[in-house]
């Protein structure tokens, strides 16, 4: 039996790092990295939507990840979403990912043509195919992929032995359900609902806000796991309401996240790239803001 073990816990999804010219900054993505390793979070999903993967070629993706292969390997579980719009480039990255030595690979659908469920079958196997000694994750998002898992598309998944779960973020609970009584494991994606998610069974989270609080996050998941549920409510409506003033400005969220970060004592990751948002003037009390109410919640709970 698969030991899963490894993926049990907090992953945040890993930021896109540029420099002053808009280009990839490795040293950036080493130094943020090892802020996740100090933070003490599980691992990280490296090149998902918080990192800007469809904004990027495959090149800038490939130093990406090996920047924090780098740094991460033996201190952190490392998923690596590979997916392009094509079927020969994700095999390209997750071939890649797999000589860094990875753990897992991942991979959303693909986009824009609306395929048949074998078409998107074969996909995710000739991608998985590329990487035989590797796990492989489903990336559930319908939200933006404009597909959305279901029962026979993950059975017929799971015939493959790479296959091992799915990063869930579609907003029904009910679905992480599903695919556990499938066989699958689950990570919930909503931040906005990891408590649910890891009642309903999911085996840990991946978030595109677990980086800007990842003590809160680690203490929610603490709790959960506890039973003290009446205290994961809360910092979960905190999170919440922090996450709802990260998107109240201009700039992208992201953005937004990066200018956080950066006022918090991280290494600067730069902005976000075109056509996301950056920050305007106004943006920046709205930081300000967001770094007193994550401070004000990490000292309450942490």
């Amino acid at each position: 039996m698969k030991d899963i073990t490894k993926y049990q816990g907090i992953f945040p999804a890993f930021y896109a790092c540029y420099d002053a010219e808009g280009g990839i900054n490795p040293e950036a993505v080493r130094a943020l990295t090892r802020w996740f390793i100090e933070k003490g979070v599980k691992g990280v999903y490296v090149g998902g939507s918080s990192g800007e993967c469809i904004y990027q070629s495959k090149e800038e993706r490939k130093v990406v990840l090996e920047n924090v292969m780098a740094e991460a390997k033996g201190k952190l579980t490392v998923i690596a979403h590979v997916a392009c719009n094509n079927t020969a480039d994700s095999q390209e990255l997750a071939a890649h990912a797999e000589s860094l030595g990875v753990d897992a690979i991942a991979s959303i659908p693909p986009i824009y043509f609306h395929l048949p469920p074998y078409a998107i079958a074969k996909y995710w196997n000739d991608i998985s195919d590329a990487a035989p000694n590797t796990d492989f994750i489903i990336y559930n998002i319908p939200q933006l992929a404009g597909v959305a898992l279901n029962v026979p598309l993950l059975k017929e998944m799971l015939k493959n032995p790479r296959c091992i779960g799915v990063k869930n973020s579609s907003m029904p609970t009910q679905d992480i359900q599903m695919w556990r009584d499938e066989g699958a494991i689950v990570f919930n994606g909503p931040d906005e609902q990891l408590i649910s998610g890891l009642v309903m069974g999911a085996i840990g989270g991946i978030g595109g806000t677990y980086g800007a609080m990842p003590e809160l996050y680690l203490k929610l998941y603490q709790c959960v796991k506890e039973g003290r549920l009446d205290t994961a409510v809360e910092i979960q409506n905190d999170c919440c309401r922090i996450i709802y003033k990260l998107c109240s400005g201009h700039g992208n969220m992201y953005a937004m996240i990066k200018e956080v970060l950066r006022k918090m004592g991280c290494p600067d990751c730069g902005s976000v790239r075109a056509p996301l948002a950056e920050l305007v003037e106004s943006d920046y009390p709205i930081a300000d803001e967001c770094v007193a109410m994550i401070q004000a919640a990490i000292a309450k709970y942490c």
